[in-house]
């Protein structure tokens, strides 16, 4: 009784305390895409850059949370309730506008709401002509920082407020690369390096055109029918470029980054180059994602792990660091994770590249190849000179040998007179138990560089292989004996 009562005595004493302080949440922001009240729906591009051109703006002030703009992005043609995004994207404010574009003339709206109770903090309309449209974006940029009473240093003004280009046509060209590169199809990565290559013609010192235009040449050898040895000369040019042009822009790292681990297999380069892009930018996520990347197909699997969830943290419904998160996991044998994480995904944007295929591979580790083999036949965005060989390894571990066979001849066949990922190939030799010819393919990726070929060290197809001398000399040839 006596223990009960000193037990309430302290109680009592505990709740007269003093409450302890709590901190006061960080500023948070999130822009959402601009609507395009245009007559010409093909305006959406410059929509879409005007959104990210404030986002880009407000990412360089400290103590500011600002949602990355996929995940912004994601309410694109939603008629959601305000504080309903809000909440989702977990953030006090959000800034929402409109543009309307006639010949040389923009209206724009712009209003800041409370998360809390939708009140407008602040609003503003602009009827500018096309030149001012670099000021309009300092303005609604230095006015919300006003609004949420955030001090600007000197030098973080002056990024907030500093322009790549004052060439308009060079910016809506360089704005139309980036609307076609996010689409990641071949056809459209073309136009994108054609638009990038648009901007820098108009403008030669464009280090934001040159950054852009060495990743969509990384893109095209990852996921279209082109060699990484014909796209990596041209990507590492441009990449160094953009260096050459601006050291201090992120972008211009995370490229060369790309170029350095992903076609080069220099793993340490790549590793200084992401880093320092997440120096120069700390919330810029593609620098995590693409660390957490590297470190992945070095099997640091914690360390990768860690990495792309600090990317989203930053960009929480970004499809690609959702996916690769996924892949992370099963790589690490976290199978159950892996596929939650895939499944997730494909819930978000089923048509999302590589999404069915990774959960096919989980599927495959776990020997549910019914399963795997559903999954990887939804896999529609691949050419099918890549996917074919993967449905081909499917075959060959439910014991289809003579379908997996047919595949196999007929792609070996028609390597000569088109590209064929010889990655893919060897994958789908040492699946049919082929060794002697994968080693030959295997070689080829290797002399090729091609872009699969980073993934070798986890790669769990290769487990079969795995103590053979020339998969050693292979692993030791490109820095990843360790």
């Amino acid at each position: 009784d006596i223990l009960i009562d000193l037990r309430k005595v302290r109680m009592v004493v505990e709740s007269m305390k003093e409450p302890a302080l709590t901190e006061k949440p960080q500023p948070s922001i999130a822009v959402l895409p601009f609507v395009n009240l245009s007559a010409d729906p093909e305006q959406e591009y410059f929509c879409d850059g005007m959104a990210e051109e404030i986002i880009n703006a407000l990412s360089q002030v400290k103590g500011l949370r600002v949602v990355a703009r996929t995940s912004a992005f994601a309410f694109k043609g939603k008629s959601e309730d305000i504080r309903e995004i809000g909440k989702k994207l977990n953030v006090e404010t959000v800034l929402e506008g409109s543009v309307r574009k006639e010949r040389n003339r923009l209206r724009i709206t712009a209003q800041l709401v409370n998360v809390t109770d939708g009140y407008h903090l602040w609003s503003e309309k602009y009827d500018r002509d096309m030149e001012d449209i670099f000021a309009i974006q300092d303005e609604i940029s230095l006015a919300i920082t006003e609004k949420m009473k955030l001090k600007l240093l000197g030098e973080e003004k002056e990024r907030m407020v500093k322009h790549y280009t004052e060439d308009l046509e060079a910016y809506n060209l360089y704005l139309k690369g980036l609307y076609f590169r996010r689409k990641v199809m071949e056809d459209d990565i073309r136009k994108a390096i054609e638009h990038f290559n648009l901007a820098i013609n108009k403008e030669p010192d464009y280090a934001l055109a040159y950054a852009g235009l060495a990743y969509a040449y990384m893109l095209l050898a990852f996921y279209a029918q082109v060699s990484a040895k014909e796209a990596y000369p041209k990507a590492k040019q441009a990449a160094l470029k953009a260096i050459e042009l601006d050291d201090q822009l992120a972008e211009a790292h995370e490229s060369l980054g790309t170029v350095s681990a992903y076609l080069e297999w220099n793993w340490e380069s790549g590793e200084r180059e992401f880093k320092r892009a997440i120096e120069l930018n700390p919330g810029y996520p593609w620098g995590h994602f693409h660390l957490g990347n590297i470190l992945l197909y070095q099997a640091r699997f914690d360390e990768a792990i860690t990495k792309i969830q600090n990317g989203l943290d930053l960009d929480p419904l970004n499809l690609a660091f959702n996916r690769n998160l996924g892949e992370a996991y099963f790589r690490a044998g976290r199978l159950e994770n892996a596929i939650e994480t895939l499944q997730r995904t494909i819930e978000m944007d089923p048509t999302f590249p590589v999404t069915h295929l990774y959960l096919g591979y989980a599927y495959i580790q776990k020997s549910m190849c019914e399963e795997a083999l559903a999954e990887v036949e939804k896999e529609k965005t691949l050419p099918k000179p890549i996917l074919d060989p993967q449905i081909g390894i499917v075959y060959a571990r439910m014991g289809r040998r003579e379908e997996a066979l047919q595949i196999l001849r007929k792609y070996m066949e028609s390597s000569t007179k088109e590209f064929i990922s010889p990655y893919g190939l060897a994958l789908l030799c040492f699946a049919l138990e082929e060794n002697d010819i994968g080693f030959q393919w295997l070689e080829k990726a290797y002399e090729e560089h091609d872009m699969w070929m980073f993934q070798i060290k986890i790669d769990f197809l290769m487990d079969s292989v795995r103590t053979d001398p020339r998969f050693k000399a292979l692993l030791k040839k490109m820095g990843l004996e360790k």
